[in-house]
């Protein structure tokens, strides 16, 4: 599954990183704090998170992740957004709750 996949069938927002659209999914991880995610997630995961600052892209960046989840509506700051870009990278967004999206996730890649 690609992340272009998982923008369709989770009606997700593409703010940035279009490049990144044909990424393969192995799987996803959800927090909110940078160096769990740095130390926990691995290549090709979609990271959910309510962060929305350029660090974000730091570590999506080392840990080669396949895109970002913003969750509950909140949206990148103008900086991230660059960033995303540059290391094409998707930042996606949706106005549901970090568990919500985690569990429609879970159940999309675990078909």
């Amino acid at each position: 599954m690609t992340v272009a996949d998982i923008v369709k069938a989770l009606d997700l927002k593409v703010f940035s990183g279009n490049e990144g659209l044909n990424q393969e999914i192995v799987g996803g991880y959800t927090s909110d704090l940078l160096s769990d995610v740095m130390g926990n997630a691995d290549a090709g995961m979609v990271w959910i998170t309510l962060q929305t600052h350029i660090n974000v892209m730091a570590i999506a960046s080392l840990k080669e992740l396949a895109a970002i989840i913003l969750v509950k509506g909140l949206e990148p700051e103008a900086n991230t957004l660059q960033q995303s870009n540059n290391e094409g990278i998707p930042i996606l967004g949706t106005n549901l709750q970090a568990f919500e999206i985690t569990g429609k996730l879970y159940q999309l890649l675990n078909k």
